[in-house]
């Protein structure tokens, strides 16, 4: 058999073939091109049929065709036809090259007489003389009227004769025989009984050039595995088969095949020892498991991949990609101009000069003046063109100046920064308010290995905790919930050492202690800063407490920045970056893998897995990699995806990211299921908790209703073949190197899916929104949150001490971040911040469950829970208005906004996406 590769204008019209149950050439001189379908090898093949018998290419098929008189062919053992027209929707590129505009002309011409695009309509049905679905094909051909306001969609059709007896058609065949890809959006099918049939797509075609595989789209009606209609069983699982790939070969950019591979691609040992990173992935160091794409080892180290380096593109499945409504606006053009064009600049201008903030005008003149970039570095006029463009929504960015917004921490209040209590409320309502715990218990014990790491006590002592609270009694507050702690002295301790040994990187492993008054106020009053254990001092622990002096006044503020240093740390690598972005990725892999797009669930998630992992690409590319923006300006510096993996190892569990279950284990919740969520806050006035419960509360109750929808029966979950695969491959493939862990759930029973379900969907739309979209409002301030901090506390007897009693600000100012760490990462945290114009919504009603969904009491789900959520959006309204509320009201207080539903492009400071878009 023979895969032919013609150009469209090589196709003849489809010519009737008859004869059954044999191959046999056509008479005649001129060759007939029909693509038909062949299944085999884990996909559908278009395979082109020629009459020329002295080619040797097979030409005939093993079943009865018909022939209608607009040109389609049929399959059926009726002789009788049903006329129906199948509407394709395609998008077309929004900005053009002049060449790409005479091509798009040319592919319209072709696709109008009916060259280009080539359909078969598969029923649901068997036909009882091939044993498989019943097929109908056509070209596409004949041109539509183009949609009112959307000028880069256009419409063909094509008209099908099927037999009277073909029944309700359930899939799609789609042949691209243009010598491009294409963006079809969908199909609608019109003349069959109970109304238009949808085929919702929003997929790249490829072409038949770099794929022989014809794509197959499915009716926009979810089945469970059981409930296939037996004309596209077979198809079901070659599609995907098809996805699943091999495991073999580099990955080429139109290809959608998913498949696993360890975080081996941070490092770049061939071009310098210094880039040399371990691989994540490993019994020593676990991750989860990234997209694989196969490229070839390095040089110089067999386990390390070669890297694809910025403005090239990594690899991920082609409908993974940023659309280009998101290259063109907000976030994904924004993000790719800071990091190809905008940091490289900033470093030209700042790197030779690589000075410390002196005084804080320094910092003010940021947002007030700005600072001139090289000229040298504007000489290529269209670059800087682009770099303008895509810029001016985020800050000004002239011919030479650079000038960032005001962030919100500093905009109502300048000074806030600088309070206690502002300290502490961003412990509940910043950026990184998952961290938190109560305090249950004195003495305040490490786990790590005493041997190495010195004596585990804590040398925050009940006396010292009793000095502190005014005569109040400490065990009467650990009693009563009053005591709370932010200990980040085991995952850190490990690594100061190797990351104090670092140029101008000083950090110590702290434990913050904070007391919860009867005003309902949160304040901090010890804090502790540890160092490794050396032979002369065996116990580096150094304890800070509120002073009424002046020294005592600085170094307060010193240490409760390096707490705010280490937040940043552990904010961006755990809970942003391996909590959200990396462990979301092994469930998107799976689900494609392992559920058809048919299948309930795989419905249900769809929407929550969008752009996530070509935005995880480019942060392989160019954020967490070797010598990326994370180590360059957060304090573990090359150690920090280290810090990622030691968190995932010795911190994550699945059945932990669930929001109820995490507030109970940080002891800042008790159950009650009474209340939202099932969690009753032991701090009434937690603002991320308080407003996380209200979304988890009703995506549960969605997903919930959902599962008991599908999966009515008894057994029907165990006895679900894709839905036991997905699990059990995001258990042991996924996150492979936690597969034996006790603590994974069962899912056996609707709980068991519902349970999971939630936590997922929460994972990558509330969490995510919560903890990322408030970056730049909060650490847009460089005093306010460093990345890092540059000098420990200096101590009597050290030689900068006399020069902290000289000049406390100099000192505090020269510890943080320098000019060009600080702007660096500045650009990035504004343009995470940022929404995109194309975002889609947790509040908005997806299109895959919109009225093409021919289940209306699923889509009434759908329809519900879009004005819960707009009823959550007035409760978080009222609750930022009401006084009584001190974290998200009073004079100069930020309003808690984080978890409202919607929002407008930009940086807002709100709106929950569907997905980790950004």
């Amino acid at each position: 058999m023979l895969t032919s590769h013609p150009t469209p204008t090589s196709l003849r019209r489809p010519e009737p073939i008859s004869g059954a149950g044999k191959h046999r050439p056509l008479t005649g001189k001129a060759a007939s091109f029909r693509p038909r379908l062949v299944r085999g090898g884990g996909g559908v093949r278009a395979v082109i049929s020629s009459g020329d018998s002295k080619t040797g290419v097979e030409i005939a098929s093993d079943q009865k065709f018909g022939e209608s008189s607009n040109g389609s062919v049929i399959s059926s053992s009726s002789s009788s036809s049903l006329n129906v027209r199948a509407v394709i929707t395609i998008r077309k590129k929004m900005k053009e090259k002049l060449t790409e505009k005479f091509e798009d002309q040319w592919e319209s011409f072709i696709n109008g007489i009916g060259k280009g695009i080539f359909i078969q309509l598969i029923s649901q049905d068997i036909d009882p003389v091939t044993k498989s679905g019943k097929i109908a094909e056509s070209f596409v051909r004949g041109w539509l009227p183009k949609l009112s306001g959307s000028p880069n969609i256009v419409q063909y059709g094509a008209d099908l004769a099927v037999p009277q007896d073909f029944g309700q058609p359930g899939a799609i065949l789609v042949t691209n025989f243009h010598d491009k890809e294409f963006f079809l959006m969908e199909i609608v099918v019109h003349g069959f009984g109970n109304g238009p049939i949808f085929f919702w797509a929003d997929t790249w075609i490829h072409s038949i050039k770099d794929n022989p595989q014809s794509r197959i789209v499915f009716k926009n009606q979810a089945s469970l595995p059981s409930q296939t209609p037996p004309g596209i069983e077979s198809l079901r699982r070659d599609d995907l088969s098809g996805l699943r790939g091999d495991g073999k070969e580099s990955r080429k950019l139109h290809e959608r095949i998913y498949d696993y591979d360890l975080y081996n691609d941070l490092g770049n040992p061939d071009k310098n020892e210094g880039l040399v990173r371990p691989v994540l992935g490993t019994e020593e160091r676990p991750y989860p498991r990234r997209i694989r794409t196969g490229r070839p080892p390095t040089r110089t180290d067999p386990n390390t991949e070669t890297r694809i380096e910025k403005p090239h593109p990594v690899y991920v499945p082609r409908d993974e990609t940023f659309e280009e409504v998101k290259q063109n606006t907000f976030s994904a053009g924004r993000l790719k101009a800071v990091l190809h064009n905008l940091v490289p600049l900033i470093a030209a201008t700042l790197s030779k000069s690589d000075i410390p903030f002196t005084n804080f005008a320094d910092i003010d003149n940021l947002y007030n003046d700005g600072f001139l970039l090289k000229d040298e570095d504007h000489k290529d006029g269209r670059k800087n063109q682009i770099l303008t463009s895509a810029m001016k929504q985020m800050f000004t960015v002239g011919d030479r100046l650079l000038k960032y917004d005001l962030p919100a921490i500093i905009k109502r209040d300048r000074f806030a920064w600088l309070r206690d209590n502002e300290f502490a409320r961003q412990m509940l309502a910043g950026v990184n308010p998952v961290n938190i715990e109560l305090l249950k218990e004195l003495p305040i014990v490490s786990k790590l290995d005493p041997a190495i790491y010195g004596p585990p006590e804590s040398a925050i002592t009940r006396e010292l905790l009793a000095k502190e609270l005014n005569g109040i009694n400490v065990e009467e507050a650990i009693k009563d919930k009053k005591l709370f702690i932010l200990d980040y002295h085991d995952l850190l301790l490990p690594f100061i050492e190797k990351m104090n040994a670092l140029p101008d990187r000083k950090a110590y492993a702290s434990r913050t202690v904070f007391y919860y008054g009867e005003n309902g106020i949160l304040r901090p009053i010890v804090i502790e800063l540890s160092l490794p254990p050396t032979d002369s001092s065996p116990r580096n622990k150094f304890v800070f407490t509120h002073g009424h002096d002046a020294t005592t006044h600085w170094t307060w503020k010193l240490a409760k920045a390096h707490v705010c240093s280490n937040d940043a740390g552990v904010h961006q690598l755990v809970n942003h970056w391996l909590k959200t972005h990396a462990c979301m990725e092994p469930y998107i892999i799976a689900t494609h893998r392992q559920l058809s797009s048919m299948h309930p669930v795989y419905k249900l998630l769809h929407p929550h897995m969008r752009y996530t992992m070509e935005i995880n690409a480019l942060a392989r590319q160019s954020l967490i990699n070797g010598g990326g923006i994370i180590e360059a300006c957060f304090s573990p510096g090359k150690y920090a995806m280290e810090v990622s993996s030691a968190a995932y190892k010795s911190l994550w569990r699945f059945d932990m990211e669930s929001l109820p279950a995490d507030l109970i284990r940080r002891g800042v919740g008790v159950e009650d299921p009474t209340v939202p969520g099932g969690v009753k806050l032991v701090i009434e006035d937690y603002p991320y908790a308080a407003d996380a419960l209200l979304v988890w509360s009703t995506i549960k109750e969605l997903v919930e209703s959902y599962v008991d929808h599908y999966y009515s029966e008894p057994n029907s979950i165990s006895s679900d073949p894709e839905l036991q695969a997905w699990w059990d491959e995001i258990k042991n493939v996924g996150h492979h190197d936690k597969r034996n862990e006790p603590w994974w759930p069962n899912l056996e029973t609707q709980d068991d899916l519902s349970k999971i379900l939630t936590t997922i969907i929460w994972t990558g739309s509330g969490q995510h929104a919560a903890i990322n979209f408030g970056q730049y409002p909060f650490g847009g301030y460089p005093p306010n949150r460093p990345t890092l901090m540059r000098k420990l506390i200096p101590r009597v007897g050290d030689s900068e001490y006399e020069k902290f009693l000289q000049n406390p600000e100099l000192t505090f100012l020269t510890s943080l971040p320098t000019k060009l760490q600080a702007t660096k990462v500045m650009a990035v945290q504004d343009t995470l911040s940022t929404h995109s114009a194309d975002e889609e919504y947790i509040n908005q009603l997806h299109h895959i469950h919109r009225l093409a969904f021919n289940d209306s009491e699923v889509q009434k789900l759908f329809e519900d829970f879009s004005v819960k959520l707009e009823e959550i959006e007035r409760i978080i309204h009222q609750r930022n208005k009401n006084v009584e509320l001190k974290n998200r009201n009073g004079a100069g207080v930020p309003p808690y906004e984080l978890l409202l539903p919607s929002s407008s492009p930009g940086v807002t400071g709100r709106g929950i996406p569907n997905s980790i878009s950004i």
